[in-house]
């Protein structure tokens, strides 16, 4: 199996470019004979907004979620944590899959409702703007292709509902692919703890915040502390300034004064 860096080195060198305007050729159904077989042995990489509405779907915790359904790859040049939906131990099938199709469809990760379109950045040095572009994922047991379905790009994300994904997608992509990950030799682990449990365990993060001293220590207003005890959205987004703060080392949220006089005084 490809590493990530393998795969995105193979789509960088190999993959024609497309933009948002360029067309292709596809449909997927029951009807096609290679129905479900693209969700076995397959990497499904989570964003956070996958995570949180998957474990909404379920009616379970991020923490339960993140032990029953999914695992950590480890790769030498990973700078920070990354999620993978966990394949069947037996079948190597999505958890999610039956013979019916996807039974969390509404709910499916990003990854899934782009399939078979890819997206990927430039590298730095070999272009000046670092602007995305796509790529088609055309395996040869997919079926799809032959159907005569045309379609633009931009066609195919908003009929796959990969738009309301835009906002959280940019600000996570912010987040992971943030310069400092580039400047230090090694994340220390409990930076790294912090990362996963932000951008994954959401309600272990709002176990962290509500449970112990933090909202006592930092400038927070009352409607966005009411917004977080129930809206993970809120929360996240939230956490992606704590993020910035305590891993990135930017002056985004603010110590109330009684911490800082205290802190003078010892």
């Amino acid at each position: 199996m490809q590493t990530l860096d393998q795969f995105q080195e193979k789509v960088l060198k190999e993959y024609p470019r497309m933009t948002r305007e360029d067309k292709f050729e596809f449909r997927c159904h029951p009807g096609v004979s290679c129905f479900n077989k693209c969700c076995n042995d397959v990497n499904i990489f989570l964003t956070p907004l996958d995570i949180i509405r998957l474990k909404n779907r379920l009616g379970i915790t991020s923490t339960e979620f993140l032990d029953k359904y999914t695992i950590l790859p480890i790769e030498e040049n990973m700078r920070h944590p990354i999620v993978m939906l966990q394949m069947h131990d037996k079948t190597l099938n999505c958890n999610f899959v039956s013979d019916e199709g996807c039974t969390v469809y509404e709910d499916r990760p990003w990854a899934c409702r782009m399939y078979p379109i890819g997206e990927a950045l430039p590298k730095e040095e070999e272009e000046q703007t670092n602007e995305e572009f796509y790529f088609v994922i055309n395996e040869p047991v997919c079926e799809g292709f032959k159907e005569k379905r045309e379609i633009t790009i931009k066609d195919w994300i908003k009929d796959q509902g990969v738009e309301e994904y835009d906002e959280l997608g940019r600000m996570f992509k912010e987040i992971s692919l943030h310069p400092y990950f580039k400047k230090v030799n090694a994340v220390e682990p409990v930076k790294l703890e912090m990362f996963y449990m932000v951008c994954y365990d959401i309600d272990k993060f709002r176990s962290f915040l509500f449970e112990s001293s933090f909202l006592r220590r930092f400038q927070v207003s009352d409607q966005e502390i009411e917004d977080m005890k129930n809206d993970d959205i809120a929360l996240l987004k939230f956490g992606f300034k704590w993020i910035k703060f305590a891993i990135f080392g930017e002056k985004v949220l603010e110590v109330r004064e009684s911490v800082i006089q205290k802190v003078k005084n010892s």
